[in-house]
């Protein structure tokens, strides 16, 4: 194998932290895949990755070495793009990262088409509700919902959503409508605990009105609490991409909708770099296809609260 193919083999090990798994995703024999690391260590004459019976880690030399090796395979990549031309068909493999739920239910589809459209294209899709280093965890795409915070990425923008109250008829029906944030407090809340959720709702353009809720249930899947919202156990927080069905089909109520905050933006970042390149422009493509007619900001009504509907 040579250096190339050991790097690659290099890093689809740090990045899955497993031999086993990285030879399954190169369709490569266990051991060639060992060997290709063992040999790079050798010639480098320092450990990359750390072995124990139950994980494999980069070491910090490892982690040095793997930022790097990411750099140089995208640069090749891309001057084997460029020799191609812009139009070259997408190839080879194409990483994207999204929050859990909004990859399932909106990337997946668009990956899927990709991949059947284009045959020499493979996908690996990380669907992960945290932010990830869209470089040094070798992401060529990461959709974020909210504002992005790295200003060495581009962002195309997809679409827009909004954080909203909800809850089913027959709950509504027992608990009462509440008019008011503050009258959330006499209610049973459902909480989703996720990156940087808290207890002190915000309302409001500015998130100015806030409304400290003691919830009966919390639970770290977004799903899970919708779920249960609909089953009628409570009011919950949801983003509006993620109870949209439940809304248009009625078993879920939209609540408090004047005291909503802003529109969040739903971002597909990139390398200013590798914008170009035939994979991510083709996923960009794409996407913008799909969300076209899509978003779920304050265009996006939803099924609103009223006394008749509870």
């Amino acid at each position: 194998m040579d250096r190339i193919d050991a790097m690659r083999a290099f890093l689809a090990v740090a990045e899955r932290g497993s031999f086993i798994q990285a030879a399954q995703a190169l369709r490569l024999s266990g051991a060639a895949t060992t060997r290709a690391v063992a040999q790079l260590e050798a010639t480098l004459g320092v450990a990359l990755l750390a072995r124990t019976t139950r994980s494999v880690r980069l070491t910090e030399r490892g982690a040095i070495y793997a930022e790097h090796c990411r750099r140089i395979l995208a640069e090749l990549d891309e001057a084997a793009s460029a020799v191609r031309g812009e139009d070259a068909a997408p190839r080879g493999t194409l990483s994207i990262t999204a929050p859990v739920l909004f990859g399932r239910l909106h990337i997946m589809p668009i990956a899927e088409q990709l991949a059947a459209d284009h045959p020499a294209l493979a996908i690996r899709l990380s669907f992960l509700d945290r932010v990830t280093h869209l470089v040094e965890e070798g992401f060529d795409l990461a959709v974020r919902i909210g504002p992005p915070i790295d200003s060495a990425l581009i962002g195309v923008h997809l679409a827009d959503v909004r954080r909203v109250t909800v809850a089913s008829p027959a709950y509504l029906a027992d608990a009462g409508m509440p008019t008011a944030p503050a009258d959330l407090r006499r209610h049973r809340i459902i909480a989703f605990e996720g990156i940087g959720a808290t207890n002190d709702w915000r309302f409001g353009a500015r998130g100015e009105t806030g409304v400290t809720v003691r919830p009966r249930l919390a639970v770290n899947s977004a799903a899970a609490a919708i779920a249960s919202a609909e089953r009628g156990h409570g009011i919950t927080r949801a983003l509006s991409y993620q109870v949209a069905e439940a809304l248009a089909a009625g078993r879920l109520i939209r609540l408090l909708e004047a005291h909503e905050g802003g529109d969040v933006p739903v971002t597909l970042l990139c390398q200013a770099s590798r914008r170009g390149a035939p994979n991510i422009a083709a996923f960009i493509r794409a996407a913008r296809g799909y969300f076209a007619d899509r978003s779920w900001g304050a265009g996006s009504a939803g099924n609103r609260a009223s006394i008749g509907s509870a």
